[in-house]
């Protein structure tokens, strides 16, 4: 069988590789994306519900996760949110700002894409899909040599945009992971992020019946802290709080979820007996927080009391479980409907400056592969942005 030379391989027709593609083929390389996808860019597709939060008005490294907390500093700097909305505004695209800096399509996801591959096809590159590939070598003489459905590829850069395990419907696999640890690279154990809780089945069997109302929350642990809505479902607890502290959770750990953040429930609960002492706990609390909710969570006998019947230690337990909701997940959602992968390949054998591996020489990992794992907001993709850009400027 023929082989096909060429300067760059990109394994993934994802955010980072199409990015990192358009780079490269500006620079003169002849580039070539393979995906086993049957269309590029699947992930950008569905994103945002539809929408697509390509980036985000505020971007540190403080919104992202690694063993190596410095390591996206410098791509992030290289490649900003600015550059990619430019990009994005040279296509006048519309876009519109929603909460926490976050950006989204006006229109649909389709506008990026559509947008990635433009920049593709105007610089020469070509994307092959529906290709399975079975090996990865590097020949004695240095080059990357591939086999696959199509056909023999071989290039002087091999980039890996592989993305992580999320989703697996969408046809999230390991592969990326199996390169870099066949040559020799570091993987970090990986685990789903930015996904729902599942409940034990005490908290679930009422939580269940709640499927659908959201409350405005601050959710914590011993390692972060975020507020924003919480949102109940039949399988447990979702929502933008509770996806945001998801990544930073570890399986036997409990949360604590401060239910009226803006009150100090004890003066309410005592501001309100001493107007109207016959007043029924459940009423007051109604004020703030849903009926259904407050029956669960404290049930109808305590709801139904008279504040005068509650002691101060009483009101004040209560405000406590309101304030310092405990609960324990039984596990997440798992990859099924995790937004991203915590963990991947060990960026310390990586450049910061251009993602190349420090053990093999043309050897790049770009995008979610890496273990850099960004909040809620538009971070992931501003990650795919930047380390996509930076490879492609020497790759």
């Amino acid at each position: 069988m023929s082989t096909q030379s060429h300067d760059v391989v990109i394994i993934g027709a994802s955010a980072s590789g199409l990015m990192c593609a358009i780079e490269a083929a500006k620079r003169g390389r002849k580039v070539q994306v393979l995906d086993h996808a049957n269309k590029a860019g699947k992930k950008i597709l569905m994103s945002g519900g539809g929408r697509c939060n390509f980036t985000n008005y505020e971007v540190s490294a403080d919104h992202f996760i690694s063993h190596n907390p410095h390591f996206c500093k410098s791509a992030l700097s290289r490649f900003s949110q600015w550059d990619f909305i430019g990009l994005v505004s040279d296509y006048k695209i519309p876009f519109h700002e929603r909460d926490h800096g976050q950006l989204f399509c006006d229109d649909s996801s389709k506008d990026i894409l559509t947008m990635l591959l433009s920049e593709c096809a105007h610089a020469g590159v070509k994307i092959q899909l529906n290709c399975d590939i079975s090996t990865v070598e590097k020949t004695a003489s240095g080059e990357f040599e591939l086999q696959t459905s199509f056909g023999n590829y071989q290039a002087d850069s091999l980039v890996i945009a592989t993305g992580g395990l999320s989703i697996p419907k969408m046809g999230a696999t390991p592969f990326g992971y199996k390169i870099a640890q066949q040559f020799g690279h570091k993987v970090w154990p990986t685990s789903a992020g930015l996904v729902p809780f599942t409940l034990q089945e005490g908290d679930k069997s009422w939580i269940a019946k709640l499927s659908g109302v959201a409350i405005n929350c601050i959710v914590s642990n011993q390692h972060s802290s975020f507020r924003e809505n919480i949102l109940l479902t039949h399988r447990g607890l979702s929502g933008p709080a509770i996806l945001q502290i998801s990544s930073y959770w570890q399986a036997g750990e409990s949360i604590t979820i401060n239910l009226l953040p803006d009150l100090a429930l004890d003066e309410v609960l005592e501001q309100a007996r001493t107007d109207n002492a016959n007043t029924l706990l459940k009423n007051v609390l109604a004020k703030h927080l849903p009926k259904r909710f407050i029956s669960g969570l404290l049930g109808d006998q305590l709801g139904d009391s008279p504040l005068q019947s509650l002691s101060q230690k009483k009101r004040q337990e209560i405000s406590q479980k309101i304030h310092q909701w405990q609960i324990k997940p039984n596990s997440t959602e798992g990859y099924r409907t995790a937004e991203v992968t915590l963990g991947g390949v060990d960026c310390d054998e990586l450049s910061s400056k251009n993602m190349e591996s420090s053990k093999v020489a043309g050897l790049y990992f770009i995008g979610e592969v890496t273990d850099v794992t960004g909040w809620l907001g538009g971070y992931n993709f501003q990650w795919a942005w930047a380390s996509g850009w930076c490879a492609g400027q020497t790759a």
